[in-house]
């Protein structure tokens, strides 16, 4: 019934706030003169009753002490009403002066002020006070309340027990805090008691728990998955608030506070990189992002915004996903200078116009062909735009000298056993080898020589590589999939159940980028940590559960078999390559075999030329002569590599 109750007009919050200074008023002569009745003087008492209404009417309508609603009464109401207060009793106190400094009585004896003043504060507070916690006790009075627990008793914990005391329509009860820290055990908040954490098992049995709120920003990962196992096993749901900076006005709305993401597991530590060397390197350059509306192009652009960059030229064929970052940046990024160009990074003609007109700086290559299975059915397409655009804007970067070239790669391209993950590795072996002829001359033979004085320019082009595996999120990905299908109702399919990944967050994977790209001199692949492999039914039950729902019973998994192409597990370095390590702990560099230019191009050149005449199964062959250790797998490639 309370919760129906609209909102308390103005005028009537204003009237009960006069009333309020009347009976201030009153209760100060009433002390002064211990409740004696006899002693009051009615015409003084009447006189200074009309003044005080006066005065408190103007200052309430100036300071709008009626404007707050009282139910949600905070901590700025009660600095409004202190600042109310003090202005009306000085007004009287000058007044006083006044009167004395003429020779007249004061108006109003000095004592029955501060005695006013203190009364009238307090009870314009502890009425206000008493309404809000009445709808907060009538809220609470429902059966059917939502038990709950939030984990974090700091600023955040604070600010989400609040956030649903102020909305009558949320049907949660918060039983408790938990935290870690012990200086806090036993100690309460708004009431509330905070508990320890280490007993979180026993706290949900004994509390009937429904769902548990993570209100922290500081939990370690390692703690937030044991906890979050610990809720799943015993059917507890699980919720998230959300970064301070997203709130709503600074203020955490109810509807904010969703269901925890399985990338919240995943993530990992903060990736700390080196701010100011990137930003000085990276100071009023042009900036190229091949395939910049993609999920990892358009994130190494938001990182870039952040940097004084003179230019970021974004390039992509999509012209949907371009426009939408497009209007994403005039948004975000208003004081950047940025540019939208529409091209393929397999047109030689648009390319060249590309690089001629805005002849940038940095070129940051992660326009690719991604998905293995369909590369593995179109072997020409992922030759046309992984090799042949990669070969275009490396030549390109030469040309208009590029200071640095960094392409980002794939784990799959590390003993490949698909065509997708076989072209990339083309395209490193393309890039870093025409690195070693730019910078390494007495090692190459006269064609790599000819190509260079073709350019008509010194070259200086520095090219890195850059190999990671799968982000979360990234479009096309597992996880967006299974979201998908557990929204569906089922049934979530994974290919076989002991297929496991690397995951990376699209954020740290490309401040990663952007580190690599800057520490890089040319020619090295950089390799990022990237953890622990997950495997993925495991990565489908727990999204399952986080959805509130049980695997297999509510949402059945199904094994779909290995698609064409796709392998068990990946690998960042094949058998034959080792790694050195770098000043950054999550960067390394591979030692990979290394390519004489002048060969490998003679190859490239006849890959790209099969593949313009669409001829998959000589394309196919010759990526199996370039890159020895690529070995298909549940394709119908696997015949080349018996006759081979």
């Amino acid at each position: 019934m309370f919760s129906q109750i609209n909102i308390v007009p103005r005028w009537i919050i204003f009237t009960l706030d006069l009333t309020i200074c009347f009976i201030s008023l009153t209760l100060a002569y009433l002390i002064k003169r211990n409740f004696d009745l006899s002693t009051l003087d009615y015409v003084e008492f009447s006189r200074n009753v009309l003044v005080t209404t006066v005065i408190s009417t103007l200052v309430f309508l100036k300071v709008k002490t009626f404007s707050g609603i009282i139910r949600y009464t905070s901590a700025q109401d009660t600095f409004r009403i202190l600042y109310a207060v003090i202005v009306i009793n000085s007004t009287f106190f000058l007044v006083n002066m006044a009167f004395v400094a003429t020779g007249n009585n004061a108006i109003i004896p000095n004592s029955i002020l501060i005695i006013n003043g203190l009364s009238s504060f307090l009870l314009l507070i502890t009425y206000r006070v008493l309404i809000k916690y009445f709808f907060i006790y009538i809220k609470n009075l429902k059966l059917d309340k939502i038990r709950v627990m939030i984990y974090g008793a700091g600023e955040a914990g604070v600010a989400t027990k609040r956030t649903f005391d102020h909305d009558p329509h949320v049907n949660k009860n918060i039983i408790a805090f938990v935290d870690d820290d012990q200086r806090k055990m036993g100690k309460t908040i708004d009431g509330i008691k905070i508990l320890d954490a280490k007993d979180l098992v026993n706290l949900i049995v004994e509390h009937q728990l429904d769902e548990i709120i993570f209100a922290s920003y500081t939990i370690p990962k390692e703690r937030k998955n044991q906890i979050v196992d610990v809720c799943l096993e015993n059917g507890i749901k699980v919720l998230n608030i959300p970064p301070p900076n997203v709130w709503t006005d600074g203020k955490l709305q109810p509807t904010q506070i969703k269901k925890l993401n399985i990338e919240d597991l995943l993530d990992r530590k903060s990736i700390h990189i080196d701010i100011e060397g990137i930003g000085h390197q990276l100071k009023n350059k042009r900036i190229l992002i091949t395939g910049a509306a993609g999920s990892i192009g358009s994130e190494i652009v938001r990182q870039l915004t952040k940097f004084e960059v003179g230019l970021i030229i974004l390039c992509d064929q999509s012209e949907t996903a371009l426009h939408e970052l497009y209007l994403e940046l005039t948004e975000t990024a208003k004081n950047q200078n940025f540019h939208a160009f529409i091209g393929d990074v397999r047109d030689e003609k648009r390319m060249e116009h590309l690089f001629s007109t805005f002849k940038p700086h940095y070129v940051y290559h992660a326009g690719a062909y991604k998905h293995v299975p369909l590369m593995e059915d179109n072997p020409c397409e992922a030759i046309k735009t992984n090799v042949l655009g990669t070969k275009t804007i490396a030549d390109k970067a030469v040309k208009y000298g590029v200071q640095k070239f960094v392409m980002i790669s794939t784990d799959k391209a590390v003993n490949p056993t698909n065509v997708m993950g076989a072209s990339k590795r083309i395209a490193e072996i393309y890039v870093q080898s025409l690195n070693n002829s730019l910078h390494h001359r007495d090692h190459i033979f006269s064609n790599g020589l000819s190509y260079i004085n073709e350019l008509d320019i010194k070259p200086i082009t520095k090219f890195i590589t850059t190999r990671f595996g799968n982000v979360l999120g990234s479009n096309g990905s597992v996880i967006p999939r299974f979201k998908q299908q557990i929204e569906k109702g089922g049934p979530v399919t994974v290919t076989h159940p002991e297929i496991t990944r690397y995951f990376m967050t699209i954020p740290e994977a490309c401040r990663l980028v952007l580190e690599a790209g800057c520490m890089g001199d040319g020619g090295e692949i950089f390799i990022f940590d990237m953890g622990k492999s997950v495997k993925i039914v495991d990565l489908a039950k727990k999204m399952i559960q986080l959805a509130g729902l049980v695997p297999n019973q509510d949402i059945q998994i199904e094994y779909s078999g290995l698609r064409p192409g796709e392998k068990l597990f990946e690998e960042l370095l094949n058998d034959n390559e080792n790694t050195m390590p770098t000043h950054h702990e999550k960067i390394m560099i591979g030692k990979v075999r290394e390519y004489a230019f002048d060969e490998i191009q003679l190859q490239i050149y006849a890959l790209i030329e099969h593949a313009k005449r669409c001829d998959d199964l000589q394309v196919v062959k010759l990526m199996k002569e370039l890159v020895k250790e690529y070995k298909s797998k549940n394709s119908i490639f696997e015949d080349l590599d018996v006759k081979s």
